[in-house]
């Protein structure tokens, strides 16, 4: 595991402190500050515990059954059954990074002394994730209120040493031995601390900032397939001029159409060689390429000033005030979290629209301006790229459906108590779907149009067109030519993009690109 650490306070965190602990394996630690400030909190919940008034989560059931005051010989059962009754997922398991991300998360809640809980829960969790043990939850459970229940249970099950759990060589085994092995101690869950392990939007937010992660860097890969695919299609880059983006002031569009014009620079193709069929203005897929890839970069940006705001957020209820109340709350609700992951999933699908029908231009010969039919070699004989555009339309036909808003649903639930939820846990799954299949869109088009530049003879790309055809050839994709076994090809393209290649192979020329 990496050893870069992250520190874990009571101000909260940042996108790339969950990235790192998610993805890269980061250690945590708890700082001192953090520590102090729950133990402040803890001692808040056990003088309310030691009263004979009900107090939500504490001295109560839960949900709809907040009616019942539970005695204190019941209230180490109270807690432990919470976690026991409500691990109840279904379905696939969930990626590694997503546990590992939402358990950060709610260990940064659980550390900002809002939730009450020992400082023992804090550090046992932060040695559960520093072992490299990961909880299995299911793919089905959340309705995205009351938090991500039944994702957060199959966790805090792993912290009583109950259930399962992937060890860090990958191999799933019962909780309590991976425990035994790393001398973690499962905890004994007392008054508050279940209703805390539980009620957080730790999952759908982990996805989203993962989301944010990786829809950027595909946004960016787009903008320079865009460009390969003008260059390819000798198509005229004056449309990229900042002038034009100033006087429609989208910070994205200017972004993007500022990344196309410097991997255009130098190109001996754009816009010169159109005497055979001359056009004043190319496609809505190429001149309106800035538009719909800036778009996605605002709505980017959006997204990621509502992960930064969730991100300092504390998630509870009830929570510790300051002042020492304990408050019940409705802050669990994922909706700002929800519409955010439905909006990044609208953009998503229409980057990949516009992309698609980018490579459907590059391989129709009466529009690709003078390229030969699907781009193959002996066209009639060789079927060329006509069945990697078939695999992209039907991935953008997917996206179209995963686009279609998860949070404007609600199935009302605990006996009509919890009587509108968000979905958020669902917007997030199906965004992560999205995004998979968006890398696999722009890695058809970066087939297409670097093979479609290589047959434009006796016609120079420009340098960063160049570098980039050496980068994809040296990754395994091959150059234009007869048919053969095309999916290894379109499998090499698609890891050279989700890497980042693709950017990589054009900074040098370009410099850095937004």
């Amino acid at each position: 595991m990496d050893m870069h650490t992250v520190v874990v306070g009571p101000a909260g965190t940042t996108a790339d402190d969950v990235i790192a602990v998610a993805r890269d394996g980061a250690r945590v630690v708890v700082s001192d500050e953090a520590l102090a400030a729950v133990a402040a909190a803890r001692q808040v919940i056990d003088d309310l515990a030691a009263k004979p008034d009900p107090v939500y989560g504490v001295s109560t059931g839960f949900g709809a059954l907040a009616v019942r005051h539970i005695s204190p010989d019941l209230r180490t059962q109270l807690q432990r059954n919470i976690v026991r009754s409500h691990a109840a997922g279904m379905g696939p398991r969930v990626e590694r990074e997503v546990v590992r991300a939402l358990m950060f998360l709610r260990l940064k809640t659980l550390a900002s002394g809002h939730t009450g809980v020992r400082p023992l829960v804090v550090e046992t969790m932060a040695a559960i994730l520093n072992a490299g043990i990961t909880p299995v939850v299911h793919e089905y459970g959340s309705l995205g209120c009351s938090g991500d229940l039944a994702p957060l249970s199959h966790c805090a099950l792993t912290l009583m040493g109950e259930g399962d759990a992937e060890g860090p060589d990958g191999v799933v085994r019962p909780a309590a031995q991976l425990l035994a092995e790393h001398r973690i101690e499962p905890v004994e869950l007392r008054e508050k601390e279940g209703l805390a392990l539980l009620n957080g939007t730790d999952g759908m937010l982990g996805m989203l900032v993962m989301a944010c992660a990786d829809l950027a860097r595909l946004i960016t890969s787009a903008d320079v397939t865009a460009a390969l695919s003008l260059e390819a299609l000798l198509g005229s880059e004056k449309v990229l001029a900042p002038e034009l983006h100033a006087i429609r002031p989208h910070p994205g569009q200017a972004a993007s159409a500022g990344n196309m014009l410097r991997v255009l620079t130098g190109s001996g193709l754009t816009g010169h060689h159109q005497d055979d069929a001359p056009r004043v203005q190319d496609a809505y897929s190429i001149r309106c390429a800035p538009q719909v890839a800036g778009a996605g970069r605002d709505t980017l940006a959006h997204a990621r000033l509502v992960a930064d705001r969730e991100l300092a957020a504390a998630v509870d209820n009830p929570v510790v005030l300051p002042d020492g109340r304990v408050e019940s709350n409705g802050n669990f609700h994922g909706a700002p979290v929800a519409y955010v992951l439905d909006f990044l999933a609208i953009a998503a699908a229409d980057l990949a629209s516009i992309a698609e029908r980018r490579t459907d231009r590059l391989l129709d010969k009466n529009r690709s301006h003078g390229l030969p039919a699907f781009l193959a070699g002996d066209a009639g004989v060789d079927s060329g790229l006509m069945i990697a555009q078939y695999t992209q339309a039907a991935l953008v036909s997917e996206m179209k459906r995963l686009a279609v808003p998860a949070s404007v649903d609600s199935i009302p639930s605990s006996a009509m108590q919890e009587d509108h939820v968000s979905m958020g846990w669902s917007a997030a799954r199906k965004l992560r779907t999205a995004i998979d299949a968006l890398g696999k869109v722009v890695a058809v088009e970066l087939v297409a149009a670097t093979r479609a530049i290589e047959l434009r003879e006796g016609l120079v790309p420009g340098p960063a067109a160049r570098a980039v055809i050496e980068a994809v050839r040296a990754a395994g994709v091959e150059g234009p030519g007869g048919d053969r076994f095309l999916a290894p090809d379109l499998a090499a393209a698609e890891a050279f993009v989700r890497a980042g290649k693709l950017v990589e192979a054009a900074e040098p020329l370009t410099g850095p690109l937004a």
